[in-house]
């Protein structure tokens, strides 16, 4: 189990994009790397293709370090660590780091 995973809700704590939160789309894990929905946008210039008959400039996102945001707390809506825990059927599940929360994510 990782401690970012897909769809999940994660504030970005450095870089350009500092503060702004959004989805995670896609995880990378060999390359510890995330892609974040509207954060680290970039241009990609394209050629028409069946798939994008249009073709042109494209804007999207790019990965960034999985260092570089925390996941935020469905219950206390803060950017937390995670931590891990074994329920009593055996089963490993994330938890929110903060004191007052401890709240399964």
């Amino acid at each position: 189990m990782r401690k970012v995973v897909k769809n999940d809700l994660v504030m970005v704590i450095s870089g350009n994009y500092r503060g702004k939160t959004g989805k995670i789309l896609k995880v990378f894990p060999k390359k510890n790397r995330v892609i974040v929905e509207g954060v680290n946008l970039i241009k990609r210039h394209t050629r028409p293709t069946q798939k994008l008959p249009q073709g042109g400039i494209i804007e999207k996102e790019a990965p960034i370090h999985i260092s570089n945001v925390k996941v935020i707390c469905p219950k206390c809506n803060r950017p937390t660590r995670v931590g891990f825990r074994f329920l009593d059927d055996g089963s490993k599940v994330r938890y929110c780091k903060h004191k007052d929360c401890g709240e399964m994510i």
